[in-house]
């Protein structure tokens, strides 16, 4: 009895699947674009009067992030970030309410935050041009060992947790240059992997369809 022909549907999902394996890629690099742009077009709506969608995008990325006014970058203020004490004196609640402190979105004078804190805005920042890159140069990638990669999560890990228990304070260039690290290292790591896997889905799939 001769195989029957497969349906519309399993033809839909096969084409489905043979899509995402060819432009994995692009599709992560537009996925983290998306993620990264929304943070920082909250300040740009805030100021132009859109408030509410503005406010959508803080609550979501609320869940993802401390949005501490603190560690974070400003638009349209006198400066593109403050110590603690200068958003004390322009509205910030001082330093126990942590809530209240995660809720300031800015004001005219200071500008308005961006709804990632600065050490993310780099991971995801680095994540996306780590992707742009690894277009260009993916069959002459390899992916690091583990004992690597851990060697690039020491400084974030030093940085964070060492400010977590109130043991010293971090600055915006140590939390841009950890989260650039840690991004960067965790494209080197995945990304090779994978590539291989969705050849592999490729060349499968490819075969498949050839019996």
């Amino acid at each position: 009895m001769a195989p029957q022909p497969p349906s519309a549907v399993a033809r839909f999902a096969d084409g489905v699947v043979l899509g995402i394996a060819r432009h994995w890629l692009l599709l992560i690099n537009l996925a983290v674009g998306v993620y990264l742009f929304l943070p920082l077009a909250a300040p740009v709506l805030v100021n132009a009067g859109y408030e509410r969608p503005a406010r959508l995008i803080y609550s979501l990325y609320s869940f993802a992030c401390h949005q501490l006014p603190e560690r974070s970058y400003f638009l349209f203020g006198q400066e593109p970030l403050y110590s603690l004490t200068t958003l004390e004196a322009n509205g910030v609640t001082p330093d126990g309410n942590l809530f209240e402190r995660r809720v300031f979105t800015g004001n005219p004078t200071i500008g308005y935050k961006t709804a990632l804190c600065q050490r993310d805005i780099a991971i995801y920042g680095t994540v996306l041009l780590g992707g742009l890159i690894f277009g260009l140069v993916r069959r002459r990638v390899r992916a690091p060992g583990v004992k690597v990669y851990l060697l690039f999560l020491i400084p974030i890990a030093l940085d964070g947790f060492s400010q977590l228990f109130g043991l010293r304070m971090s600055n915006w260039w140590l939390r841009t240059l950890t989260g650039a690290l840690f991004g960067g290292a965790s494209v080197w790591l995945a990304y090779p992997y994978l590539e291989e896997a969705m050849n592999g889905v490729i060349q499968s799939e490819l075969s498949r369809q050839r019996r």
